[in-house]
């Protein structure tokens, strides 16, 4: 099993930062249905999504592709939500938590997958710093309750505020270490870390994280990630809705 979760993370990570966003939401499922206790995979894949994601942010940083200004009012109140998401966690049943999650991979498949910019709109170049506080705010939710690292929210709402695709992609890669860092140290906490699992995915997801961010940089254009990320969650929406119902 081990083994099967290194391949599983390595590639993962691969896929998902072609788009700037924590493979967690992908792992998390995967690992349940091998068995894992969901309260370990949620931990795991937090950590998962800080180690991984922080590797695609340097690359990032080193190539002038990151606004700072818009990431770090997303960063401070997705870090302090994250806390609080992860804490309300325990109170609350599983079957609850995964229908949330099913709910969160369609909305942000769908997001991916339909909204596309008119020919005669233009990206938006200022900071509305309020609404992307309360866009931090909502995924750090989400990030401490199930465990993901809320790149997933976070990229399609900029996206329906009418930012770059290219720059919501290095943003969530900033962010996502984050959210995902404060959600997995509340879990830590209350002592829910399997660390053996934990280094085994964060080791994958390092090499699998940056390798793919390379590889866009080169290869890809924006609207074949997000057909890729949008398809993948779907499918991971689908075989969630089977396992709860």
């Amino acid at each position: 099993m081990e083994t099967l979760i290194f391949i599983i993370s390595l590639i993962a990570a691969f896929i998902f930062s072609l788009g700037g966003v924590g493979a967690a939401v992908i792992l998390i499922p995967i690992m349940v249905s091998l068995g894992i206790p969901i309260s370990t995979a949620k931990p795991v894949g937090l950590f998962y999504n800080t180690v991984s994601m922080a590797g695609a942010s340097i690359n990032n940083i080193k190539n002038k592709r990151l606004d700072f200004k818009i990431g770090i009012p997303i960063i401070i109140s997705s870090f302090l939500f994250a806390i609080v998401g992860a804490y309300f966690s325990k109170f609350i049943p599983s079957k609850i938590i995964l229908i949330l999650f099913i709910g969160f991979l369609l909305f942000s498949g769908f997001m991916f997958l339909f909204h596309k910019k008119k020919e005669t709109e233009t990206y938006r170049d200022d900071k509305p710093y309020v609404k992307l506080s309360l866009i931090g705010a909502f995924a750090g939710i989400l990030s401490g309750l199930l465990g993901i690292g809320g790149g997933g929210i976070i990229s399609p709402l900029m996206l329906m505020l009418g930012f770059n695709p290219k720059k919501i992609t290095a943003i969530t890669a900033f962010v996502v270490p984050f959210s995902s860092l404060s959600g997995f140290l509340t879990y830590w906490a209350m002592g829910n870390v399997n660390w053996r699992i934990l280094a085994i995915a964060s080791i994958a997801g390092i090499i699998g994280a940056t390798t793919g961010t390379i590889f866009m940089q080169k290869k890809l254009n924006a609207g074949t990630v997000k057909k890729i990320l949008a398809i993948i969650l779907l499918l991971m929406a689908v075989k969630m809705i089977f396992k709860v119902f």
